[in-house]
Formats: structure tokens, C-alpha cells, sequence
């Protein structure tokens, strides 16, 4: 691997040979081939094997994704530069190593603790730089968000509810986009971190693109049940962020009401329990009501 500039990566198309008696983990190639010093256990999800590590001295994570969405998202994270995101260090078609955002601040603690306008604010910050203009064009592979909607559809018909109003909701949003920009698409408080003296940055994007309010309609149920859903919460949270995002407000509740129906129609898929998404949605669309 050449030496990396000051502002990008380098792809790198090398393998390592590892000899068939070897008992391999998803990292051993990459930890070869990058010269990675383990540096902590190995982190399992759904999506990705991740692996904290030294690189050149410096705190990376290792990520090996498991679904090409998760590849997509590496892409994204490759235009961004590190530019309200972390940065990425080195890729291949197989793995993303990224800077480790250590830092001792968690907006998840925030938000539990005292400090729920101050991380909202953050997020909105973020969400900002990911969403400015650059110079070089967008990954060509981003998904509109019509189709990210399409999986709410059938759960609207068939449970009606408060599935319906979010699907109708979606689907009058959807007709008339604005400020289309590509997306981050799932920025909650576990997904932006402390990175020190870089401040805070992103990680895990989707591959989305669209209106800009959609990307802050997913922190209004996070970081759980409990600090999302407290009494004036949900309203204090969206006069924040319509005044921090110059977005419409009434707008931002329509896409509350949108979004939070798509997720509870994944719970349901996942034949988990849409509860907390169910009575965001009923908080959101009184508020529409009573204009």
C-alpha cells in the first residue's frame, strides 16, 4: 500500500496468500495485507464483522460486510472524505477500514442524561456536512427514496392504522420532493461519534438519496423508548431541529410520521414489537392535526 495523502485513501487490490492449514477469521487477510495490529475483540452485527486495530499506530476499525447495502454504504463514506464522517484509511471490494472514533462523548448519554438539546444539535451539525455541496459527483449507485418506502406498502394494506397514515403520508412527500442531496440515511445517536479534536463524525451510511429532511426523521425515536418518548420530548426535539435544519416544520412532521412507519413495518418483519414507533407516529400526526 503507497503511503496515504493527507485528505483521501488508497484503494488496494493486493492479496495476502494464507495457506489452506491456516484456521481463518474474516480479518486475517486484511490484517495482512493492511499490516494491522489487532487492538481489541472482534465486534459481531447482522451486517459486518468489525475489528479494532492499529494502523501505522493510529486507531482504525476493521469493517468486513456481510451485505452488499453495507458496501454501498462505503462508498458514500469514500465521497465524504472524512468531511463529517469518519475517514476512511484504506478499502477494498471486501473491507473498509476507518479511522476509530474514540472520543469519550456519546450522544446515546447525552440525550439519557440531561442533554437531549445539545445532542440533537450535534446531530444537526452532522447532518449539515453531510449534506453540503462538493466538488466531485455523488456514488452513481444511490437508491431513490421511493423504493426504500416500497416495504411499507403491503404492511399499510394490510394492518391499516397507524401503517396507513404513514403510507399515505410517504407517498404525498414522495410526489414533491425538495432539496434532493444524497443521504446518510440512518443518522441517529448511535451512529455519529466523538472523534476528538475532529469533532464528531458519522459512520454506517445507506446508499439514499433524496429530500434532505428526511435524514433527521429516524433521531426523533432514539436513543430509546424511554428519553425519545418523555413527556414534550418528541416537540421540543422537532422545534429544535426545524430551527437548528431550516426545515419546514410541518414538513418534518410529515416525515416523522413517514419514516417511523417504514421502521415499524421492520420490526414487524423482524416479528418485533412497532410500539414505540406506533405512539411517535400518534404524537407527530395530533401535533399535524392541531396545525
Amino acid at each position: 500500500m503507497a503511503p496515504l495523502a493527507s485528505t483521501a485513501a488508497i484503494p488496494i487490490s493486493t492479496r495476502t496468500p494464507m495457506t489452506p492449514s491456516c484456521r481463518m477469521t474474516p480479518f486475517d487477510q486484511h490484517l495482512a495485507q493492511w499490516s494491522l495490529i489487532p487492538d481489541g475483540a472482534p465486534i459481531h452485527t447482522h451486517s459486518s464483522d468489525l475489528l479494532p486495530v492499529r494502523y501505522r499506530d493510529t486507531p482504525a476499525m476493521l469493517k468486513i460486510p456481510r451485505e452488499p447495502e453495507e458496501r454501498y454504504g462505503a462508498a458514500m463514506m469514500r465521497w465524504w472524505d472524512g468531511d463529517g464522517a469518519a475517514r476512511v484509511l484504506a478499502w477494498d471490494e471486501d473491507a473498509l477500514l476507518i479511522e476509530r472514533a474514540s472520543g469519550p462523548r456519546s450522544l446515546a448519554h447525552m440525550a439519557r442524561n440531561g442533554r437531549d438539546d445539545d445532542a440533537t444539535r450535534i446531530l444537526c451539525a452532522t447532518a449539515a456536512r453531510l449534506h453540503a455541496p462538493r466538488a466531485a459527483p455523488p456514488p452513481s449507485h444511490l437508491l431513490g427514496l421511493r423504493p426504500w418506502f416500497a416495504e411499507l406498502e403491503p404492511y399499510a394494506n394490510s394492518h391499516g392504522g397507524p401503517l396507513a397514515l404513514a403510507w399515505s403520508t410517504a407517498c404525498e412527500l414522495l410526489a414533491e420532493p425538495r432539496e434532493i442531496v444524497p443521504l446518510h440515511g440512518d443518522l441517529h445517536h448511535e451512529n455519529v461519534l466523538d472523534a476528538g479534536a475532529r469533532g464528531w463524525v458519522a459512520i454506517d451510511p445507506k446508499r439514499l438519496i433524496g429530500e434532505r429532511g428526511f435524514d433527521f426523521a429516524c433521531l426523533f425515536t432514539d436513543p430509546d423508548e424511554e428519553t425519545a418518548l418523555a413527556p414534550g420530548r418528541l416537540l421540543r426535539r422537532v422545534d429544535l431541529v426545524a430551527e437548528a435544519a431550516r426545515l419546514e416544520r410541518r414538513r418534518l412532521l410529515q416525515w416523522i410520521v413517514a419514516f417511523t412507519g417504514l421502521s415499524a413495518a421492520w420490526y414487524l418483519m423482524d416479528e418485533e414489537s412497532p410500539d414505540k414507533e406506533f405512539a411517535a407516529i400518534e404524537l407527530a400526526h395530533a401535533e399535524l392535526l392541531r396545525g
